[in-house]
């Protein structure tokens, strides 16, 4: 990984100089040689599968801690704030692999966009494999042998569908643990494309009209697409993207709140203040005092 840094939550890109973007990594070994790097907070411009083969631990994702249980499969979609627990012993795999490995047609970037592994809209995706997880371990020694492999213009395509089918199965057993499906239809497609504007847009854009005018369908048919499936307004959704990502610069950064308004296109401090205290009930000063201080 190299690390660019904008604001102090360090932000890594895919490794240099491998032949794709690809790369198979031991858990245990990366997380002895990175230990200060993966327990502090970071995001990274890949695709994380995180196979811990030993749980007891959490790893905290956004606030939320996820249970890691023997024998998981983690999904961190790109760009999301996360870390590692500090005194976990942690044993496994892990696959990692950007945009650029997987997404060479429509369809491919598609399938990321809308795989449930990748894009829970009610949380985290993480499989409990079966006592019996022959399939997955077939499919990751597989992989690991193609790598192993000296490079030729075979390799990348051979690794894209052995990642290609370890997803499906991926999804299918997601579907048999407590996973709430969402019918496909226009209100999830509206949803998905909205999120994917509010996540390029939401500093400067923080009106519904605006991600309405580019799907082009009035505020109202939105509000019906998310309210039917997540139970919130349009609004709402753009108000907890901005939330999210104050409390992300409030806590893992040493911003100033004036530093942190403007970022997230505030032009006056006390309005971010007045917006923030709103939405989470204490004032940006009080929630990084709580946050850093547990």
């Amino acid at each position: 990984m190299s690390r660019q840094v904008n604001t102090d939550i360090a932000s890594y890109q895919f490794k240099e100089g491998l032949p794709v973007e690809f790369e198979l990594i031991s858990l245990g070994d990366l997380y002895q040689q990175n230990k200060i790097v993966l327990t502090t907070p970071h995001r990274a411009s890949f695709y994380h599968i995180l196979w811990y083969k030993k749980g007891g631990f959490d790893h905290m994702v956004d606030f939320e801690p996820v249970p890691i249980e023997d024998n998981m499969l983690l999904f961190l979609n790109k760009d999301i704030v996360h870390f590692y627990d500090n005194a976990a012993d942690v044993k496994g795999k892990g696959i990692l692999f950007t945009d650029a490995f997987f997404g060479s047609t429509e369809g491919d970037v598609r399938l990321l966009k809308e795989s449930i592994l990748f894009n829970d809209l009610f949380g985290v995706s993480a499989i409990r494999l079966p006592a019996r997880v022959s399939v997955f371990s077939a499919m990751f020694e597989l992989m690991e042998t193609e790598v192993k492999k000296a490079a030729d213009p075979y390799q990348g395509k051979i690794l894209k569908n052995l990642l290609h089918n370890f997803l499906l199965h991926a999804e299918r057993e997601r579907r048999t643990q407590d996973f709430k499906e969402i019918k496909k239809g226009p209100d999830l497609d509206y949803i998905l494309l909205f999120r994917d504007l509010l996540e390029t847009h939401f500093r400067v854009h923080k009106q519904v009209s605006f991600y309405a005018g580019e799907l082009s369908v009035t505020e109202k048919r939105l509000n019906q697409a998310t309210y039917r499936i997540l139970g919130k307004t349009s609004k709402q959704m753009i108000d907890d993207r901005i939330l999210l990502e104050a409390k992300r610069l409030l806590v893992h950064s040493t911003d100033t709140i004036k530093e942190i308004a403007y970022q997230l296109g505030f032009l006056e401090p006390t309005n971010f203040i007045k917006y923030f205290r709103k939405h989470s009930q204490h004032t940006p000063v009080e929630f990084r005092e709580k946050l850093t201080t547990v």
